[in-house]
């Protein structure tokens, strides 16, 4: 599929309208992508907190939230580097939600919840880096 789009971009002519819709396409998925992980972002740590009601203690629920604090900053701004490495970031939260999901009886409503939910935030992240890359030519 990508090599089909970027063939597609190359047999435009350079300003046409068709190049510009298809330019136009792209913008509209980036910001929505990037939308989407910003509300996912919330959800996730909203979910995190949500572990105090399986029975963890506060302090450990905000301690999982903080470091999510990190790419905040560039996810708000757009920054495709800050996309990249977040990606990355999903990893440690999808481990303990799978792991969580396996051995806690009690927890696994709230860790399918957070699996689902990061999951989805991965996605977005890497939607957001395909739909912002800059069209070949």
């Amino acid at each position: 599929m990508r090599a089909r789009s970027a063939r597609a971009w190359r047999s435009l002519p350079h300003g046409s309208s068709a190049a510009r819709e298809l330019g136009a396409h792209h913008l509209s998925l980036a910001r929505t992508a990037r939308l989407a992980t910003l509300w996912l972002w919330g959800a996730v740590a909203a979910s995190l907190l949500c572990w105090h009601l399986a029975g963890y203690p506060w302090l450990l629920c905000l301690a999982a939230v903080l470091p999510l604090l990190a790419p905040l900053r560039g996810l708000i701004r757009g920054a495709r580097h800050t996309y990249a490495w977040a990606t990355l970031f999903t990893v440690l939260y999808i481990v303990f939600a799978v792991t969580e999901l396996l051995v806690n009886p009690a927890a696994r409503w709230v860790a399918s919840l957070s699996l689902l939910l990061v999951f989805a935030w991965f996605c977005s992240m890497i939607l957001y880096l395909r739909a912002s890359r800059a069209p070949p030519g």
